[in-house]
C-alpha cells in the first residue's frame, strides 16, 4: 500500500511557524513523508530586502538565508507530523555543521530544499539540508534546532 504524503501551503506554513515577511523564507513544503523527509519551495524574487545591499548591481541570495529557508523547512515538516497548527511551536538554532555552499542562488531561481532527519522525536531534532537550483546543488548542511513543543 503506498503512503500518501503531505503537503503545506503557505497558509499552514504560517499557522505553523511564527516567521513572518520578510524572514519567512519558505514558500511551499511538498512530498512530506512523516518526520523522515520533505522537499521545500523558496520562489526567490528580486524585491526581498536582502537584495538592496547584497549586492547592489549583482543579487545574491545570502548564505545564511539559505540555512534558514532549510531550518524553516525542516520545522514545517515537523509541524505537519505532529498537528501543530496554532499552537505557538518556536523552532531554535542550536548548531551549524559541514555547512557548504555551491553556485549563487538568485532573484528568478527555485530554491528546492530537500531535508533528512537524522535524530528527533524528543526537544533536540538533527537534520541534513541540500538545497538545490535547476537540479543543482547550492549548498548543503547538518543542523541541529531545539524544538520548542506545546505542552499537551
Amino acid at each position: 500500500m503506498t503512503q500518501s504524503l503531505k503537503t503545506a501551503d503557505i497558509d499552514l506554513i504560517q499557522r505553523i511557524i511564527p516567521h513572518r515577511y520578510p524572514f519567512l523564507l519558505v514558500d511551499r513544503v511538498v512530498d512530506i513523508n512523516g518526520v523522515e523527509t520533505c522537499t521545500g519551495l523558496k520562489n526567490v524574487t528580486f524585491n526581498e530586502p536582502h537584495f538592496q545591499g547584497h549586492f547592489p548591481g549583482a543579487p545574491i541570495m545570502p548564505g545564511v538565508t539559505i540555512v534558514e529557508a532549510m531550518a524553516q523547512t525542516a520545522a514545517v515538516m515537523v509541524g505537519v507530523e505532529k498537528d501543530l497548527a496554532d499552537k505557538d511551536f518556536l523552532v531554535y538554532f542550536m548548531s551549524i555543521e559541514s555547512c557548504k555552499f555551491r553556485r549563487k542562488v538568485v532573484p528568478g531561481d527555485v530554491l528546492k530544499m530537500h531535508i533528512t532527519t537524522k535524530r528527533g522525536g524528543g526537544k533536540v531534532w538533527k537534520f541534513e539540508g541540500r538545497a538545490e537550483v535547476d537540479g543543482e546543488l547550492a549548498c548543503e548542511a547538518s543542523f541541529t534546532a531545539m524544538m520548542d513543543l506545546p505542552k499537551e
